[in-house]
């Protein structure tokens, strides 16, 4: 009628308990360690990537080299020449994916290169010297490119300016990195067909 259960059963049965809590343990952390590996994978990799992101925002950049003014009949000028370069450390620069604002006395306007083929003013690339004869894109630091703004009413510009006239650049490359040009045109433009900005 009655069972007995030796101390051996007991422990036995203490035994595969004390067992199963420590596999289902050992399930648990090896779950939780996969995810915490899959997360820091993500994580390193989204932060590499950012990273890429922040530093061609930060190097690659454009350098002015000159700007030039050329000096119309009335004294004024009506096209501006910026001659740029890569900025130390910058990758790859495609000028015809840039975007410009120009900051002058009659406003603000945003400009696109030329074979955008969108309405309105838009700026120009000439090369001044290309390593490898590619129509807008500074990829070594030896190359030299002109930006042209014509910037009268027949090219959509703002009109000329004049003597003693403010105006700011700010190119804005494709991968985000911005570069600020400032020039004021001198006070006298008697007798000159061009002058450095």
């Amino acid at each position: 009628m009655f069972e007995f259960i030796t101390d051996e059963e007991e422990r036995g049965q203490v035994g595969i308990g004390t067992l199963i809590v420590f596999i289902a343990m050992v399930l648990v952390a090896a779950i939780a360690a996969g995810v915490l590996i899959n997360t820091a994978g993500f994580l390193q990799s989204k932060s590499q990537e950012t990273g890429q992101q922040s530093s061609k925002q930060v190097s690659n950049r454009l350098q002015e080299v000159v700007t030039v003014g050329e000096v119309n009949s009335n004294n004024r000028i009506e096209k501006v020449n910026v001659t740029v370069t890569q900025a130390p450390g910058a990758g790859e620069i495609d000028l015809a994916n840039a975007t410009i604002n120009w900051i002058g006395p009659d406003g603000t306007e945003t400009l696109t290169h030329t074979s955008a083929g969108e309405g309105g003013w838009t700026f120009q690339t000439e090369a001044v010297k290309n390593t490898d004869n590619s129509d807008t894109v500074l990829n070594d630091p030896d190359d030299r490119f002109n930006v042209v703004f014509n910037t009268t009413t027949a090219y959509g510009g703002p009109g000329t300016l004049s003597e003693g006239e403010e105006v700011t650049i700010k190119v804005n490359t494709m991968s985000g990195a911005t570069t600020t040009i400032r020039f004021t045109v001198p006070e006298s433009l008697g007798q000159k067909s061009a002058v450095e900005l």
